[in-house]
């Protein structure tokens, strides 16, 4: 029987679930027959789809007592797995770029480890598809020789993300996009968020889990969220899409920083009480290069959350732009955001579906620049001049 509690956030994946739920219960099995477990596992899934989430349930379940009447046991695995301190869970998630030859190498190594209180020794990579094609290589040697109690668990939005004799070492498991109905529902019922709010959040997120809480959270999110799109909306000369671009970079900016100015602060205050600093105190010269390296590691992830946060502008202007091509076309399917219906149906009566098909290729072009490393302005410009030519063509 499938644990309900373990897997409460992951609504429209039933089969999903179930197939993880059969595999931590073949784990258990006394025989040690072989059944539907195995040592390595590709979960995949549209970002938001809850990939991360699955896995630490699953890592859950596979770190968690085996004697049935020990809730006592169980609360306290899942109270470890969500705090990331159970001995014998490993977890690789990088907020940078890309992952790093050595982050993984220093995985591979402690995967070698026997379980210490657990029946297996469990490594997590989240965004799996961060691995350039040489450290994928150092994952690979791991899976093809794996000690006979590790099992891995990887993430990552397509098998596609990873090398093909990765993807041959694992047993994929594949997410898909719930429906709006079901991300509101789960909104109000773990957040007490009005019922309203979260289906217009739930819409405009598509469906992406963690954006529809923020939405339905953050006033200053939706309003990020909307000045986006009524700055690009009233967009209609080169010289304003000049201009439009740089306010839609400070737009991304201000969303990023919003999202990783408070965790950066908390962990500097860690990494200061860790060393013996009181607040306000002096560092010790030998303890700066400590912080030096948290600032380096700070740094990168900026630049990977100003691309995140780009990248979402980006999304919401493609719902947009979908929504005036199906209203354009008569497709008769609901809209993403519903609350700009007039002036989507606005833009759709004075511009042609070739126009916009146009437009939804310029931001497609835009999205796959930026992890190119083009400037994200220059992105940004070239997209909006590309859409006022097209539009006013």
């Amino acid at each position: 029987m499938t644990d309900v509690g373990a897997y409460a956030e992951l609504v429209g994946q039933t089969a999903a679930v179930e197939a993880i739920a059969a595999a931590a219960r073949d784990s258990k099995r006394a025989d040690g027959g072989v059944g539907v477990m195995t040592h390595a596992w590709l979960i995949t899934g549209p970002p938001g789809s809850g990939r991360s989430n699955l896995a630490y349930a699953f890592a859950t379940a596979l770190l968690t007592p085996e004697e049935e009447d020990d809730p006592a046991g169980r609360d306290r695995v899942h109270a470890q797995v969500d705090a990331r301190t159970h001995p014998d869970l490993a977890v690789l998630a990088s907020d940078r770029v890309t992952i790093s030859i050595d982050e993984v190498r220093r995985l591979v190594t402690s995967s070698q480890y026997s379980p210490s209180v657990a029946r297996y020794r469990v490594m997590v990579v989240e965004d799996a598809d961060r691995m350039t094609e040489r450290t994928s290589n150092v994952l690979l040697k791991a899976l093809e020789e794996p000690p006979e109690r590790t099992v891995w668990i990887l993430c990552a939005p397509s098998e596609a993300d990873l090398l093909p004799t990765i993807r041959s070492r694992v047993r994929v498991v594949r997410l898909q996009v719930p429906e709006p109905a079901a991300v509101a529902a789960l909104l109000v019922r773990r957040d007490g968020v009005d019922p309203d709010v979260a289906l217009r959040a739930a819409q405009e997120a598509q469906s992406h889990i963690g954006m529809a809480h923020r939405l339905a959270t953050d006033a200053e999110a939706r309003a990020r969220r909307d000045g986006s799109i009524e700055l690009v909306l009233r967009t209609d000369t080169v010289p304003k899409a000049v201009r439009a671009a740089a306010e839609l970079l400070d737009i991304a900016k201000a969303d990023s920083t919003a999202l990783t100015q408070e965790r950066e602060g908390t962990e500097r205050e860690k990494a200061l009480a860790s060393m013996g600093v009181q607040p306000g105190g002096a560092v010790p010269p030998q303890l700066r290069g400590v912080l030096r390296q948290l600032e380096e590691d700070q740094k990168r992830r900026a630049t990977r959350g100003l691309r995140d946060g780009i990248d979402r502008v980006l999304v919401d202007l493609l719902s947009v732009y979908r929504d005036v091509l199906m209203l354009q076309l008569g497709a008769g399917v609901a809209p993403v955001n519903a609350a700009w219906a007039a002036q989507v149906a606005d833009l759709a009566a004075r511009t042609r579906p070739t126009a916009t098909l146009a437009v939804l290729e310029a931001i497609a072009d835009a999205r796959r620049r930026l992890p190119a490393n083009v400037p994200p302005l220059l992105a940004l410009e070239a997209m909006l001049v590309s859409a006022v030519l097209a539009r006013t063509a």
